[in-house]
């Protein structure tokens, strides 16, 4: 399975981004409002300058307390982004964010994000093709 295939029911406009110098209680606000885990920080919504994550919050929230949330996102977020392309195969992305121990990827085209996809689509994407190659072995030994 290709990320592009992923993709197919989502789109850019779904990626939710902040503006560089937004404070991180407006990215925060943001994630629980829309119940994800992390925000592109752009100023345009397609070329990316970082990702902040729940994750990197709760990390400088346990080192500096609630002062952080007056904070600059771009003092928290990841600039140095690793991103894939449509047409990587899910399962290399997959290990990527694993051995990375990150669960959110940008998926650019050139220098622009067409999408993100999180470790959560990704799984479910080969669970699903894993379950339609297990019925496509049942089918061919039963004889359909």
């Amino acid at each position: 399975m290709l990320i592009h295939q992923i993709l197919k029911d989502k789109n850019i406009e779904g990626v939710a981004t902040v503006k560089p110098g937004s404070k991180v209680a407006d990215a925060a606000q943001l994630l629980s409002e829309k119940k994800i885990g992390a925000v592109i920080v752009s100023n345009d919504g397609v070329h990316p300058a970082g990702i902040l994550s729940e994750r990197d919050i709760v990390s400088e929230l346990g080192k500096v307390g609630t002062g952080c949330l007056d904070q600059p996102v771009d003092d928290l977020m990841t600039a140095k982004l690793i991103t894939c392309a449509p047409g990587d195969r899910a399962i290399q992305v997959l290990q990527t964010m694993t051995e990375g121990r990150f669960r959110h990827m940008p998926v650019m085209e050139g220098d622009e994000m067409v999408g993100l996809v999180s470790i959560g689509d990704v799984v479910k994407a080969r669970l699903e093709e894993l379950s339609q190659q297990a019925d496509a072995l049942k089918n061919m030994i039963m004889g359909y």
